[in-house]
């Protein structure tokens, strides 16, 4: 099969190394258009890209995927199917342009999960498993026939990160698989409407989902920094009440202790041997490992090391 593989980040790339090294031909590659760096010196190019010039592999770029002139270079490259990892949506002049039509991989055991983000969202909701899903390309976001899917199970303790990394792995199985089936004409696919699961977002990250919400209870707060680690991090503002400045963390690891108090939930205790603690609903949060504005990540002890601490900070977000 003549195959046409959309990408952008680094998930998609090993799915994609999984294709050229088994040998399937990839006539092919789109991906998003370069960006400037933050400040500005640079053009970044997305991991999707960079692995297709180390490969050699035809490269397209569009702003517009609905610009004739892109249709018409994808046209050309007359492929049998698309396959899609971490794209954006695919308008149906480019997934219904194949004979074969296009799938797409998710990172969700769909109807569960839905949207930019489902690894994410399922380790911030503590979940216990999530899985991959291929399925086909229709006119709504992750609503279409599911081809296989593949369950996962997520440690009490995995980061997003650590998750992200075993599932691009397993992602790139399930597509040799589905590519499998489809060759020797040994799929039947499911309507999602007919699985028994209640459907559910994982919506896009900004700037302001990232604020940790102290008001939660323990658990919840472990599972929110975990599932925002290592990117983009959980964050928190402390206001030093003596200096009257704002203190902008960005948090990697914590500890809950559980216990009674009659703390204000979210006030900030500082002390030689701990560090920060924030009280929450059933206990308070260590802080284990975090970055500062300006400065690099580091543990809490090694920031004791070279720091005097004060007990004047509140939480302010």
């Amino acid at each position: 099969m003549r195959i046409v593989f959309f990408g952008t980040p680094d998930f998609a790339v090993t799915c994609l190394d999984f294709l050229v090294k088994n040998g399937h031909n990839v006539v092919g590659v789109v991906t998003m258009p370069d960006k400037p760096s933050n400040r500005g010196h640079k053009i970044n190019f997305s991991a999707v890209k960079q692995y297709a010039l180390d490969n050699k592999l035809p490269l397209l770029q569009p702003a517009n995927l609905k610009d004739p002139i892109f249709l018409e270079d994808l046209r050309a490259l007359k492929a049998d199917l698309n396959i899609v990892v971490a794209f954006r949506m695919l308008p149906k002049d480019v997934y219904a342009m194949p004979p074969m039509g296009s799938f797409n991989l998710h990172g969700s055991l769909l109807p569960k999960y839905r949207g930019a983000a489902p690894i994410h969202w399922a380790v911030i909701n503590g979940e216990k498993e999530t899985g991959l899903t291929t399925f086909l390309l229709n006119e709504k976001i992750d609503e279409g026939e599911i081809m296989f899917q593949q369950k996962i199970q997520i440690g009490e303790n995995e980061t997003t990160g650590e998750l992200h990394d075993r599932m691009k792995v397993k992602g790139g199985e399930l597509i040799l698989k589905t590519l499998e089936a489809l060759k020797n004409g040994d799929i039947k696919t499911i309507c999602q409407t007919k699985i028994e699961v209640k459907p559910s977002l994982a919506p896009k990250i900004y700037k302001d989902t990232t604020l940790i919400p102290w008001h939660k209870t323990g658990r919840e707060i472990v599972d929110f920094v975990r599932g925002m680690c290592p990117y983009p991090s959980a964050t928190t503002i402390f206001f030093n009440e003596k200096t009257q400045t704002d203190l902008f963390l960005k948090v990697y690891g914590v500890e809950f202790v559980e216990f009674t108090h009659d703390k204000n939930i979210g006030s900030v205790e500082v002390n030689i041997r701990d560090g920060f603690r924030v009280y929450c609903q059933d206990g308070y949060i260590k802080i284990l490992d975090f970055q500062l504005s300006g400065k690099k990540r580091m543990s809490t002890d090694e920031f004791l090391r070279g720091n005097r601490l004060d007990s004047s900070f509140v939480v302010k977000n």
